[in-house]
């Protein structure tokens, strides 16, 4: 029975090994804007859903665990190195597509050097540092200091849907950037190492205070779904950065 919990640690570590593999796999070519031919792996998409359903069994792991009561030292270790896999690297592996991507898309582009490309993986070292911070951190606090690892590996991981289904072509366009990566490389790095104060995404009781934020988050997400899709994802994460700031700051 002990082991139950561990065994959806260990699914959401199989999940997001599996997102790479569909991460990895050979693409469509097709005629980008100008005059460059991009590669994007129709299997990609499934990426995302994988790293979404790791999120989900992430959840669940801590509550069933509680629920048995079989938390243990064991299982916080084992949790922390399913996330970098599942919330690092996988979607570490989405931003260096997309940076191979966004080259391939210009003249030359295929000369890079894998020295383009290798910021990408600063996302999981720094999500390896922020688990092992939290790890160690024996302070009681609710909330998170710093961006949680799952919050950032969900948000990278909806970007091949954004793509997929983007009806928009400013969309495909701005994905194509290489700005818009590594500025998201820096901003989410940063965040995880940092210690800034965030809202929890998991509470003890419930109170309209506690939820608030989250219903601030809803209420913008669900437009912008409706305009842009899966674009509400980015939305909703960047309502929670400045919500959290905002009743964190109100409530020190």
């Amino acid at each position: 029975m002990k082991h139950i919990p561990n065994c959806f640690t260990l699914l959401n570590l199989f999940l997001g090994a599996t997102a790479i593999l569909y991460i990895l796999q050979p693409g469509l070519t097709y005629q980008a804007e100008g005059d460059g031919l991009v590669s994007i792996p129709e299997k990609m998409m499934w990426a995302s859903w994988l790293i979404f359903a790791a999120g989900l069994v992430d959840f669940l792991d801590g509550f069933v665990a509680r629920w048995m009561k079989q938390a243990s030292e064991m299982g916080k270790q084992l949790d922390s190195l399913a996330d970098v896999v599942s919330f690092g690297v996988a979607p570490a592996m989405i931003v260096l597509q997309f940076l191979r991507f966004s080259y391939s898309s210009s003249e030359g582009g295929l000369d890079i050097t894998e020295w383009a490309l290798l910021p990408a993986l600063l996302l999981p070292c720094a999500g390896a540092y922020r688990l092992a911070r939290f790890n160690l951190d024996t302070s009681k606090s609710v909330g998170f200091k710093g961006i949680p690892i799952p919050a950032a590996g969900i948000l990278l991981a909806s970007f091949p849907l954004v793509n997929w289904y983007a009806k928009d072509a400013w969309v495909m366009d701005l994905l194509l950037k290489p700005w818009l990566w590594y500025g998201l490389i820096v901003f989410l790095s940063f965040g995880m190492i940092s210690t800034i104060p965030m809202l929890a995404l998991k509470f003890n009781g419930i109170s309209f205070t506690k939820i608030l934020p989250f219903l601030i988050i809803l209420a913008i997400a669900l437009p912008v779904a409706f305009l842009f899709g899966w674009l509400a994802i980015s939305a909703g994460f960047i309502a929670y950065v400045i919500l959290s700031l905002f009743f964190k700051s109100t409530e020190s």
